[in-house]
């Protein structure tokens, strides 16, 4: 018996499923793209579902947007030359790992300070914001806090 995951994309044995059927069509350029994709949407956000499961708690990505921005990618410029649904599933499948490495990525890079650029203190040039005196006269007073 095979991995229960095989069976659900696997074509039925009496011949290629209407996924496999759209997508020969669409290589060989008798259909659109768009024809495949209410046939694959409920997959698609399965698949999506699943991976946004195994990440971490916090995630702002739903699977409904990473179901889109997989088709996107996966839609590219027509025909893409898919093998059939396996192969068609396995790039989605690919498409929504990137796309989650990517976030992932960007989170980090925004959490870590992002496009600032990190500056040695005794380098820079601290400005005060107060005159000299001022500043004298507040470090001489007696501080009630202390």
């Amino acid at each position: 018996m095979g991995d229960p995951e095989e069976a659900n994309v696997s074509a039925p044995k009496d011949g290629p499923s209407d996924v496999t059927k759209i997508l020969t069509a669409v290589e060989q350029g008798r259909a659109r793209a768009e024809e495949l994709l209410p046939l694959v949407y409920d997959e698609l956000r399965q698949l999506a579902a699943s991976k946004l499961a195994q990440e971490r708690p916090g995630q702002t990505l739903q699977a409904t947007a990473l179901v889109h921005e997989a088709w996107i990618r996966l839609r590219g410029s027509e025909p893409r030359g898919w093998e059939g649904r396996r192969h068609f599933f396995g790039a989605a499948a690919e498409a929504m790992r990137r796309i989650l490495v990517e976030n992932a990525r960007r989170k980090r890079r925004l959490k870590h300070g992002g496009e600032l650029e990190r500056v040695d203190i005794e380098e820079a040039e601290l400005a005060s914001p107060l005159p000299d005196e001022q500043m004298l006269a507040l470090d001489d007073a007696p501080d009630s806090h202390r």
